[in-house]
């Protein structure tokens, strides 16, 4: 069976490819054909896009992300929910699935991207300065949240692959980020949240609150 890769991958794969293969034809050297094949490998797992078993109920908000929760904070969300606000932040190194899945059900009310640095996304005021999608949605039960791609230090590249007014399922795939990135997920005060700084999270599989 065939690696499941994501579609944006495929690029960069056939030019990871092609630059081994040249590297095989006219260098001899063991040790840089196999620097250029671990690079190629890289690649290939960057982009791995693994099906996923997504829990069922329209009680509980999955990840966005694979990667680690590195802030849960309440804060104020200015740009989008106009409201107080649940934040939870999980980063992705480099070596996480980059695949971004829908946290719930939900309409996609407004998508906000805003250019920005790409400084390391585990620092505080990468949700402010960083490149970043912002998503504004609406749960089947009418709660508004939003979900924030945002670029880290060597990532280039925020992909959202949805519109206003699309519908997701819950743990639906909806982008993706490359090369090392981070989501920060904005829910209504009094959310549940069912995680803890420091836990290594799943996209679409774990987990990261309850509505109230």
């Amino acid at each position: 069976m065939g690696i499941p890769i994501a579609k944006e991958g495929w690029p960069f794969i056939l030019i990871a490819l092609g630059i081994t293969a040249i590297v095989f034809y006219f260098n001899g050297n063991v040790a840089v054909r196999v620097f250029f094949v671990l690079l190629a490998v890289f690649v290939i797992a960057f982009f791995r896009d693994p099906e996923r078993i997504v829990p069922s109920g329209n009680d509980t908000l999955v990840s966005p992300a694979d990667g680690k929760i590195i802030k849960i904070e309440n804060v104020f969300e200015e740009r989008l929910l106009k409201s107080e606000a649940v934040k939870i932040s999980i980063f992705m190194n480099v070596f996480n699935v980059h695949v971004n899945r829908a946290p719930a059900s939900c309409k996609v009310l407004k998508i906000l991207y805003n250019p920005g640095k790409f400084l390391s996304a585990n620092l505080d005021k990468a949700s402010l300065e960083n490149e970043q999608n912002a998503v504004l949605a609406e749960s089947l039960s009418g709660r508004k949240f939003v979900f924030n791609q945002i670029a880290g230090l060597i990532a280039r590249r925020i992909v959202c692959r949805v519109s206003e007014g699309a519908r997701l399922n819950k743990g639906e795939r909806f982008g993706l980020i490359r090369f090392g990135s981070r989501v920060d997920v904005y829910l209504p005060k009094g959310t549940a949240v069912s995680v803890k700084l420091g836990d290594k999270v799943t996209a679409g599989v774990s987990v990261i609150a309850r509505w109230s």
